[in-house]
């Protein structure tokens, strides 16, 4: 595809708006559902997506990476399991730019594993980034809330997935990759949810939590939990196929401007200078971290 910057960017900003909707649907959820529900949903829904474009299109690959599929979709997973508890837990803001940090673990992993050079201005990035979870945490030298954690954890499973397909890419078609996730993320909830039935201490809630039977209120926020990031995936992967990873990633922390204002007709409150700081030096960590890649 002809690169088309300006259209890039369009498609990105409405990916990034629908991440945003995505989230405050998981929010709306969390006041009867449990966040393990929520992710179940969110994935049952995109394979059934992903299990008819194959049936429309086979699939066509060379395979031979089974192990590393399953990895890939193990920690997007768990990376999904903490996001969506934080969601319910913390501002949807907060929630979305401790995922976002998954550009600069994404950055240190490709370095580590895959001997991706980095450079003076990628290495400045991850250090900016990691003074901005500082920021937002309000790390003080003493500990760590739980979400803090979950949050930080979270990017770190989601820099591990994306990682992973930078390999997975050469053997398998990209539907497999997402169905590797998506199937992982429906078959897990529901193991989950059934350990939970006999298991269930509260330091773990965020990922054993019991099957609650939705209303029927909750079946129209799964219909557009679903929706939501159904679109957001189409629109991000137009995006990145129009233009620069560099420039499309950027644009894509638009969606922690959205979530501030759907947080707040949510009923969060207004994000601190400290939070606001630490948003601020993400953006700009994920902006310098992803020149490499211009």
């Amino acid at each position: 595809m002809k690169e088309d910057v300006s259209l890039g960017i369009k498609y990105m900003l409405f990916a990034s708006l629908m991440f945003a909707f995505m989230g405050a649907s998981a929010k709306e959820l969390s006041d009867s559902v449990s966040s393990v529900e929520v992710v179940f949903f969110r994935n049952l829904f995109g394979v059934a997506i992903i299990l008819f474009s194959v049936y429309r299109k086979p699939l066509v690959q060379e395979g031979g990476k089974p192990l590393l599929l399953i990895f890939r979709g193990m920690a997007g997973f768990i990376a999904l399991l903490m996001f969506f508890y934080n969601i319910a837990e913390i501002s949807l803001a907060e929630a979305m730019t401790f995922s976002k940090t998954s550009t600069i673990f994404t950055a240190i992993f490709a370095y580590i594993f895959v001997k991706e050079k980095l450079g003076f201005k990628g290495w400045l990035g991850v250090f900016i980034g990691f003074i901005g979870i500082i920021f937002i945490t309000k790390f003080d030298g003493s500990t760590l809330e739980k979400t803090d954690w979950l949050g930080i954890l979270s990017g770190v499973g989601a820099a591990l997935a994306y990682t992973s397909i930078r390999e997975l890419r050469k053997y398998y078609d990209s539907r497999a990759i997402v169905l590797s996730f998506m199937g992982i993320g429906t078959i897990g909830p529901l193991l989950l949810m059934l350990v939970a039935e006999f298991y269930s201490p509260s330091t773990l809630d965020f990922m054993l939590e019991t099957f609650v039977m939705p209303s029927g209120k909750d079946w129209f926020f799964i219909i557009l939990l679903g929706v939501f990031a159904t679109y957001a995936q189409i629109y991000m992967t137009k995006a990145y196929s129009c233009a620069k990873a560099g420039i499309i990633g950027t644009i894509s922390y638009a969606n922690i401007a959205f979530s501030i204002i759907l947080g707040m007709f949510l009923g969060d409150a207004f994000p601190d200078i400290w939070i606001i700081l630490g948003i601020l030096l993400i953006v700009i960590s994920g902006f310098l971290v992803s020149l490499k890649k211009d």
